[in-house]
């Protein structure tokens, strides 16, 4: 687990720094430009440490299954090779998902001096600034948004739904609240992160405010990575 902590706390900085450093600069400078290329490189990482947060986030709620369902086989069964491998499987499928937003995004046409209504190269402004049909990349974009989205919080769910089921199975009330101390720090830091990324998915669906989609990010982009070292440092 604490192997697991150390690779998310990376990504969780790698997450920030692609845009909160750029919008202190430009607040800082008063010069809110960015290249074409500059906004891709953005776009890039910003998709790479956000999916492998989700990535690492599912990777964690598998190991507190192996570790409160079969406690007895859990060095056995996660051991440094499976965690390795999970990492790696993890970081690869993060920058399959990074790649394919990249790509799909450079097949768009701009007029110059495009404004983004947003303090980063938001893929939902991008779309909605481009020349070009978007139809295709729309479809495609939540196509894969669907997918690497649902299937960690799937993944996430049946280990939480076999967790309890086993807690349940406790005689003593003790070992009940053992068990759900050891989940606790993961499942709230999930709550957070999940129900932030929702609530921006639902306001750029719902609310036609950009000022309100941008403070949601902010939320997103900001908050959600900031109580993670705190909430699993006091555990």
């Amino acid at each position: 687990l604490y192997n697991l902590l150390s690779i998310l706390s990376m990504a969780d900085i790698g997450f920030t720094s692609t845009t909160i450093p750029k919008m202190i600069l430009d607040i800082q400078t008063h010069s809110r430009v960015i290249s074409y290329a500059g906004c891709l490189i953005q776009l890039s990482f910003f998709n790479l440490f956000g999916y492998l947060d989700n990535a690492l986030l599912t990777v964690m709620a598998y190991d507190r299954f192996i570790a409160i369902c079969y406690p007895l086989h859990y060095p056995v069964i996660l051991n440094p090779r499976l965690c390795s491998l999970l990492v790696l499987v993890s970081f690869l499928i993060s920058l399959l998902d990074s790649q394919l937003h990249c790509l799909l995004m450079s097949q768009l046409s701009f007029c110059t001096n495009v404004e983004i209504p947003h303090f980063f190269c938001d893929p939902a402004q991008l779309l909605k600034l481009a020349c070009n049909d978007t139809s295709t990349s729309e479809i495609v974009i939540y196509i894969i948004g669907v997918i690497s989205g649902g299937v960690p919080l799937s993944g996430i769910i049946f280990s939480y739904y076999k967790i309890v089921f086993s807690i349940l199975r406790v005689p003593s009330s003790g070992g009940k609240y053992k068990a759900f101390v050891t989940c606790g720090s993961h499942l709230s830091v999930v709550s957070l992160f999940y129900g932030t990324g929702i609530g921006v998915y639902l306001s750029s669906t719902v609310s036609f405010s950009l000022k309100e989609g941008a403070v949601a990010s902010v939320v997103y982009t900001m908050v959600t990575p900031m109580p993670n070292p705190i909430v699993y440092g006091i555990r």
